[in-house]
């Protein structure tokens, strides 16, 4: 049985001020349903559709552990991890196109 990739990733709203933690096996259908508003309730009530980090994983299912680990960090902690990849808070996206 091959394994299938995963992503985790996180979105943040133009003020960077909310982060979104979430965990998929197609990043690019999944981004393209929160710009759409209809990815998830929480995204679509505080606008977030900035991508600004993400991690590829071999195993889905390394990739949803992987969410849950990081949904329980602190938010600075989570702060951090972002900065110490994208210092700028860049969009992401285009990494993906």
């Amino acid at each position: 049985m091959e394994l299938q990739k995963g992503y985790v990733y996180m979105l943040t709203n133009v003020p960077r001020s909310i982060l979104y933690i979430g965990a998929t096996k197609n990043i690019k259908k999944r981004i393209r349903k929160h710009i759409a508003g209809t990815g998830a309730v929480f995204t679509k009530k505080y606008h977030l559709r900035i991508l600004i980090y993400y991690e590829i994983f071999d195993d889905i299912g390394l990739a949803f552990k992987r969410e849950k680990q990081l949904e329980n960090w602190k938010k600075d902690w989570k702060w951090n991890l972002v900065k110490s990849k994208n210092p700028e808070l860049l969009d992401l996206l285009d990494n993906f196109y």
